[in-house]
């Protein structure tokens, strides 16, 4: 060490009391740093999961134009009156004819790692007196696992049952509850055009997105096809799984292309989760910037008291021929050496408070305890910000210091 260094080495531990309170501001600010942003981080992961474990990050489905096509062409008569009642937009064509043609296309896209055809069509669901509303969804169970990780979430029961068991059904487990019904129980689905049949219940699944849950059916696609008189190609919608959900909206504008189907990746109707994320993640920061800022106060306090109680011996050593440059390194190395050693200690410290978050209990869905998401990027930042902040802190005090006319000093 050169001797500006010693001094400041013999200043820090003159007073090991004062020494230890700004350590501890800064592991602190850095172990709150690093807690909050890994919960916070977490929290948006699963939030974002069990979003899209009942929506794909692209949907494709034949929807009903907006333009209606005038049924009679205009009088040739510019004074006669043309009235046409009760009109209607008919559809003669519903749902995805050429289903496997497409999905065939879409899984040679790079940014596309799954692609699921679905039957879904609105039921009724009776378990004797009790008759429940659903949506009846028949889906190819390996690329519906893919595209949702389905069987992940069955709660009881196996997914791919479905593909051995053409009388089988899996039911969300807030309708199962509705309707009073369990494993092994038989329930009759029926649709809006009278048809009805027997099912039995093969399997629960709990998402934790509970309108999904209350009002979801699952049966094989094969099974929905015959049940609705529908062909082996017939779907209602095609799911789409991409690489990164935040890219969506570009990669379903180049889907676009392929069909004339329409293409809706999920931002369009649910801004509002990136919304709910981006301002968890914006909250987490601020709160946990402020907490810095307040630990770099705190060592601005302490360094500008040590200023002024030092300012006799700053004086002499300026007196003697240190510069302002020396007496500025002198306070700098204090404050460094403080940040250092609490943003080292901080961050042990916020990876202990992360893991105790991570032990919490909490049920729900397939979660047993609070999520956390540990990220390399939060430890360095918040390492970053806190030495960005002690740097600044003891900046300033040095700076003052380094301007006392020595002479005025020691002549007071």
């Amino acid at each position: 060490m050169n001797v500006n260094q010693k001094i400041a080495t013999t200043l820090l531990t003159y007073r090991l009391r004062q020494l230890l309170v700004a350590v501890l501001s800064v592991t602190f600010g850095i172990s709150m740093y690093v807690a909050m942003n890994s919960f916070m981080a977490g929290v948006n992961n699963i939030q974002t999961e069990i979003t899209f474990t009942s929506m794909p990050h692209i949907k494709i489905y034949n929807e009903l134009s907006a333009e209606i096509t005038p049924i009679l062409s205009g009088p040739e008569d510019p004074g006669a009156i043309l009235m046409v009642n009760n009109q209607r937009n008919i559809r003669y064509t519903e749902g995805i004819k050429n289903a496997d043609a497409i999905k065939k296309e879409l899984s040679q896209m790079t940014p596309v790692v799954g692609v699921a055809a679905q039957v879904n069509q609105n039921v009724f669901i009776r378990n004797g007196v009790s008759k429940a509303s659903a949506t009846l969804s028949g889906i190819e169970t390996l690329n519906e696992n893919q595209v949702f990780n389905s069987s992940e979430y069955m709660v009881e029961g196996d997914l791919y049952e479905l593909d051995r068991r053409s009388n089988g059904i899996i039911l969300g487990t807030g309708l199962a509850q509705n309707i009073g019904v369990g494993m092994g129980a038989t329930v009759y689905v029926s649709n809006s055009e009278g048809m009805s049949k027997a099912f039995k219940v093969i399997g629960l699944i709990e998402t934790g997105a509970n309108a999904a849950d209350r009002s979801r059916a699952l049966v094989s696609i094969q099974t929905a096809r015959q049940f609705f008189s529908k062909n082996r190609s017939y779907a209602t919608d095609i799911m789409v799984s991409v690489r990164d959900y935040a890219k969506a909206a570009s990669i379903a504008g180049d889907i676009s292309g392929l069909t004339n189907y329409k293409v809706e990746a999920w931002q369009e109707g649910n801004s509002q989760l990136d919304a709910a994320n981006l301002l968890r993640d914006i909250l987490a920061i601020s709160v946990s910037l402020t907490i810095m800022v307040v630990a770099g106060f705190g060592i601005y306090n302490i360094m500008n008291m040590t200023v002024n109680e030092k300012i006799r011996e700053i004086a002499i050593l300026k007196a003697m021929g240190f510069n302002g440059g020396d007496v500025i390194e002198i306070f700098l190395t204090q404050s460094v050496v403080i940040g250092f050693i609490g943003g080292l200690i901080g961050l042990v410290f916020g990876n202990i408070i992360i893991r105790i978050i991570d032990n919490i209990p909490f049920n729900i869905a397939t979660l047993s305890t609070l999520p956390v998401d540990y990220r390399t990027s939060d430890y360095l930042l918040a390492f970053c910000f806190g030495m960005i902040i002690t740097f600044l802190a003891g900046y300033l005090p040095a700076r003052k210091a380094s301007r006392i006319d020595p002479v005025e000093i020691l002549r007071g």
